[in-house]
C-alpha cells in the first residue's frame, strides 16, 4: 500500500472517529420497532394459519431474546462485537438479487436501521433484560436472559449528560434548518442532538453557526468540516457546554480561536485534519483535559509539539501523521 493511499485511509478513519461518539443502542426502543416492522412476520413462533401450521423460516426466530441467541437451523446468526461475523447483519447486506438478502420481499432495512443494527451489535449485542415471547422457551432461558443489565460506563456518561435537558421545540428546530443546519437526535426519545452543515457547507459561516446558540444545551456532536467558518465560529462553539465531538477539518480556523475551546469540559474529539492550526494552539488544547483523540494530520503541529500536548492530558491520542 502506498503512502499516499496510508494516508488517505487514514483521514477516512480519523473523519469517522470523530463523529463517533454516540449513545448506545437500546435494543427494546430502537432496534425491535425495526425487526417488528420488517422481520418477526415470518421469524416468529410457529402458529397456525387457515388450518396448516406455519414455521419460523429458517428455524430462526426474532421474537424473543433467547431465540435470537439460539439462532437458526444453520447456526448461531450473532457474534456480540463482530457483526461481519453475525449473520443477522450479512444478510441485511447482500444485494438486493442475492437469494439470502433479507427481508426477500417488502421494504428493505434503511441505510439508517442497518447502521442502527451494526452498531447495536459492535456494542455488545445487548438485550438489557428483554425477553420477548416465552412460546417454546428452552428451560433456564428466561433466568439467564433476564439477568439484569448493567449499565456501561458510555451510557452512565449520556444518562448523565442528558440530566435536566429538555428536548428541543419546533420552533428551535425551524430555525437552525433555516440557519442551514442539519440536526439530529443521537438515539431515539434522547434531548441530546448532532449537527452538521453537510448539504451547504460553503455558505456555512460564522453568522450561522452562531444560530446554534439556541440549541447549546442539546448539542453534543458537530460538524463544520470544510465549512467557511473562522476563529469567530469559535467563541460559539465555547459556549456549547455538552459539546463531546467536534469537526473543523479544512477551515480556516487559527492557534488563537482555540483558546475559545479551553471552557469546553466535555470535549472528547476534535478534527484539525488540513488546518494552519500549529504547535502554539496545542498549547490551548492542553487546558482541555477531557480530550481524548485530537486529528492533526496535514497541520502545522509538529511531532515534538503533539507529544507535549500528549503528556499534559493523560490517555490522549494524537498524531500528525
Amino acid at each position: 500500500m502506498s503512502i499516499s493511499v496510508c494516508r488517505s485511509v487514514f483521514f477516512v478513519m480519523a473523519c469517522l472517529a470523530a463523529s463517533s461518539v454516540h449513545a448506545a443502542v437500546n435494543f427494546e426502543k430502537d432496534l425491535l420497532p425495526v425487526l417488528t416492522k420488517k422481520c418477526i412476520d415470518c421469524h416468529k413462533a410457529p402458529y397456525e394459519e387457515n388450518g396448516k401450521k406455519k414455521e419460523p423460516k429458517a428455524g430462526l426466530r426474532l421474537d424473543a431474546s433467547w431465540a435470537i441467541v439460539k439462532g437458526s437451523e444453520n447456526g448461531p446468526i450473532l457474534t456480540p462485537g463482530a457483526p461481519d461475523k453475525s449473520g443477522l447483519y450479512e444478510v441485511v447486506m447482500l444485494p438486493k438479487d442475492d437469494d439470502g438478502h433479507m427481508p426477500p420481499k417488502g421494504d428493505d432495512l434503511t441505510p439508517e436501521e442497518i447502521k442502527l443494527l451494526k452498531t447495536w451489535i459492535e456494542e455488545g449485542a445487548e438485550f438489557g433484560g428483554w425477553l420477548g415471547s416465552a412460546q417454546g422457551m428452552p428451560a433456564g432461558a428466561a433466568t439467564e436472559m433476564a439477568k439484569p443489565h448493567k449499565p456501561r460506563e458510555h451510557e452512565l456518561f449520556f444518562t448523565a449528560l442528558e440530566k435536566e435537558v429538555k428536548p428541543l421545540s419546533d420552533d428551535v428546530l425551524a430555525k437552525a434548518k433555516a440557519a442551514g443546519a442539519q440536526v439530529a437526535p443521537v438515539k431515539v426519545e434522547s434531548p441530546l442532538v448532532r449537527v452538521d452543515f453537510l448539504t451547504g457547507v460553503s455558505k456555512c459561516d460564522d453568522e450561522k453557526v452562531a444560530a446554534l446558540l439556541l440549541l447549546k444545551e442539546n448539542i453534543v456532536q458537530l460538524d463544520l468540516g470544510r465549512t467557511i467558518v473562522t476563529d469567530a465560529a469559535l467563541k460559539t462553539l465555547g459556549q456549547l457546554p455538552r459539546l463531546i465531538s467536534l469537526d473543523l477539518r479544512q477551515t480556516k480556523i487559527t492557534d488563537a480561536g482555540l483558546e475559545s475551546l479551553i471552557g469546553l469540559k466535555k470535549l472528547q474529539t476534535l478534527n484539525l485534519y488540513g488546518t494552519e492550526i500549529t504547535d502554539v494552539g496545542l498549547k490551548h488544547l492542553a487546558k482541555i483535559k477531557s480530550l481524548k483523540n485530537v486529528y492533526l494530520w496535514q497541520s502545522k503541529a509538529t511531532k515534538a509539539g503533539v507529544k507535549q500536548l500528549a503528556a499534559a492530558v493523560p490517555g490522549l491520542k494524537a498524531s500528525v501523521e
